[in-house]
């Protein structure tokens, strides 16, 4: 794999990494033993106590595709290679200073979704989260099948925090990942599943 990249003029102030593996549900093991991380990036705001309608196009085009790069080579690394990744999902928190729609600009473009799709081998819509925070609040990102965004088995959730961000004029960008699906999955898939109406229900909804 590629050397991973530092992300140079971001303003990276520093990288949480998070991960966990599923041991047993329910006293159980999983059929599949599967791992999920995220990658957290503290990033100053450059937007902060701007107006509404600052355009935010050009740091939009210079800083997402440096945290597209480093948060999905490190999510690559932590999990052990691109081909073990099978789900995926980002996020954003801003903090107090700042507006939601500066957190939406560097993970909901084509400078970011787009380069971590295609660095995660993927082709669904990458499922998200964001909000504004303070400083330690967690944010819960949903995760789904990066090729096949109707496989129900990966509909999954992932929760992120980190302690001292974002600050008034920082925003947290998240990448996140699965290698599989949730534990002893058995809800049937989306392809497959009956066609299912009121009026198909009309016993149990009368």
């Amino acid at each position: 794999m590629q050397e991973i990249p530092m992300a140079d003029g971001v303003g990276l102030r520093k990288l949480v990494v998070y991960r966990e593996e599923l041991v047993t549900e329910a006293g159980a093991s999983p059929v599949r033993p599967v791992q999920q991380a995220s990658i957290a990036a503290v990033v100053q705001n450059p937007w902060a106590g701007t107006p509404p309608d600052r355009d935010l196009s050009v740091e939009v085009a210079r800083i997402a595709p440096s945290l597209a790069k480093l948060l999905t080579y490190r999510l690559i690394e932590v999990l052990g290679g691109v081909d073990q990744i099978e789900a995926f999902g980002k996020a954003a928190i801003v903090g107090e200073e700042g507006q939601i729609e500066h957190g939406g600009a560097l993970i909901h473009t084509p400078y970011f979704g787009n380069l971590m799709r295609e660095f995660l081998e993927g082709e669904s819509i990458i499922c998200f989260a964001d909000t504004r925070a303070d400083a330690g609040q967690p944010l819960v990102v949903p995760l789904w099948h990066k090729t096949r965004a109707a496989t129900r088995s990966h509909y999954q959730t992932i929760s992120t925090r980190v302690s001292d961000a974002p600050r008034a004029r920082e925003i947290v960008v998240v990448a996140a990942a699965s290698t599989g699906p949730r534990p002893h999955p058995r809800i049937g898939d989306r392809t497959t599943d009956p066609a299912i109406t009121t009026k198909s229900l009309e016993t149990v909804l009368s």
